[in-house]
């Protein structure tokens, strides 16, 4: 059963009811659920379907053409093999022009990327069936890959045959956590927002991975039977993931390692220290494939300028393997029992939940009521230096109503209690902000918190808004 997804099969489903042929790319990561959506929303309709092989040759890739063919058409399909990406297209095309099947218009070609290798001239042969025949007989034409920056470059950015011509565009994302949630119910797996929240630290809101959940156990029994027992589906995951994705992927583990160990973020002259890959063009693009499969994300720094941008590793399975898994060799049933007692996991559950609230700002948007306010998110940071003093904000709202929230983000287990020294902490950091910002707007103070706050004198007066962890499951 499909779930979540609203935007994305209103897209699909319109596309269905379109009067003309549509051109559409379906790009996000690795196990994200893109075929899983194209069966789902086109059931029924798809009349002819094939998928790229990573590393299989061009007499491979077309043979597996033919096969589908074969399939798809019978009789109609040429009894050999295709030579050349162009033979096959006009197979393709002589067998619709002999297809009885006109209520099923649907052509899914899954792992572009996979099929339209260097020197393949498969997006030739694409762009000319579409441009000279496809527009003309109100087709379908999806087209699915997960090298999200190869599937913006080549196809949605395309200077030759497509350009321009994509007529929809869907990136699929991982899902919230309203959609995991929603995931899990249908799964008939119940667990509070506390335990949901936990499980998608770890693994994420990949519907892959959260496929191994199972029924009746806690997200920290589950974390243990996918991450570290042996057998676990997620132990070897990370060997895999970006190999799948990149061509020559050791610069991208190398950027993803290094962010790793630095969860509050690093700019490039830092992210470049640390791995010792030259700049250049070939590092940008390193960046850019890693944010564009959803792997990173870069974050403004308030008040200053596009170079001064900070990257974080925002991709929960990545950092949860290189913080515990990578370094475990050894495993057994107890494992993660005794690492959540460690200042390791202290650490790590903190850097987690700052990102899980980064991702769902919508979310949080619409928790304030100011869902209808233009505004602009960002983090702010000062170092300390001779005489000064630093401070640094994880996340701070900027609206066009002349007002900044300024968050403070708390993980802990239980309601969260404001001391006496932590009040005077957060005035300090709101005076610091204003001196270094030189910002006039008014300054909310929020905390957000998995359990919420418990108010005292400290609390009030100080605390405009306190969110719990309902916030980020706001629909």
């Amino acid at each position: 059963m499909l779930v979540g997804r609203e935007k994305e099969r209103g897209i699909l489903e319109r596309v269905l009811d379109s009067e003309s042929s549509e051109l559409v790319a379906v790009l996000g990561r690795r196990r994200v659920g893109k075929t899983f959506l194209i069966h789902s929303v086109f059931e029924g309709k798809i009349r002819f379907e094939t998928s790229g092989v990573k590393n299989a040759t061009l007499r491979e890739q077309l043979g597996n053409f033919h096969f589908r063919l074969k399939l798809s058409f019978g009789e109609h399909a040429p009894s050999k093999p295709p030579k050349t990406w162009q033979e096959a297209f006009f197979a393709l095309t002589l067998c619709l022009e002999n297809d009885v099947s006109q209520h099923q218009n649907v052509l899914f070609f899954d792992e572009v990327p996979w099929l339209a290798t260097a020197r393949s001239k498969f997006l030739n042969a694409l762009s000319f069936f579409w441009n000279t025949w496809a527009v003309q007989h109100k087709v379908i034409v999806v087209l699915c890959g997960s090298a999200a920056s190869w599937m913006l470059q080549k196809l949605i950015n395309d200077k030759g045959g497509l350009h321009n011509r994509i007529t929809k565009r869907i990136e699929l994302k991982p899902f919230t956590l309203r959609e995991t949630e929603d995931f899990l119910k249908s799964r008939h797996i119940n667990l509070d927002r506390y335990q949901t929240a936990m499980l998608y630290m770890a693994l994420g809101g990949i519907p892959h991975y959260l496929n191994e959940v199972t029924k009746g156990k806690s997200a920290h029994q589950n974390i243990q039977d996918v991450c570290f027992s042996p057998g676990g589906t997620l132990q070897s995951e990370f060997s895999r993931l970006y190999p799948a994705l990149f061509d020559n992927p050791e610069h991208h583990i190398a950027v993803v390692r290094a962010l790793a160990a630095k969860p509050t973020g690093m700019g490039r002259p830092e992210i470049l220290a640390a791995v010792g890959i030259p700049d250049g063009g070939a590092f940008s693009l390193c960046l850019e494939e890693l944010e564009a499969s959803g792997f990173i994300s870069s974050y403004f720094s308030f008040g200053r300028k596009r170079k001064d941008m900070v990257y974080r590793l925002t991709d929960e399975y990545s950092l949860f393997f290189l913080k515990f898994i990578a370094t475990r060799p050894n495993l057994d049933k107890h494992i993660w029992t005794n690492l959540s007692q460690t200042q390791s996991y202290k650490a790590w559950v903190g850097y987690a939940f700052e990102s899980l609230c980064l991702k769902h700002i919508v979310q949080i948007k619409k928790a304030l009521g100011i869902s209808g306010v233009y505004s602009e998110s960002s983090a702010f940071y000062r170092s300390a230096q001779a005489g000064t003093e630093g401070v640094q904000v994880d996340l701070l709202i900027d609206r066009q109503d002349n007002v900044i929230n300024l968050f403070e983000i708390k993980f802990h287990s239980e309601p969260y209690v404001l001391t006496k020294s932590a009040a005077d902490g957060l005035r300090r950091k709101s005076a610091l902000f204003r001196h270094y910002s030189q910002s006039s707007k008014h300054i909310f103070l929020n905390l957000l918190s998995p359990r919420g706050l418990i108010e005292n004198e400290h609390s009030l007066g100080l605390i405009d808004q306190a969110l719990d962890i309902d916030a980020l499951f706001t629909h």
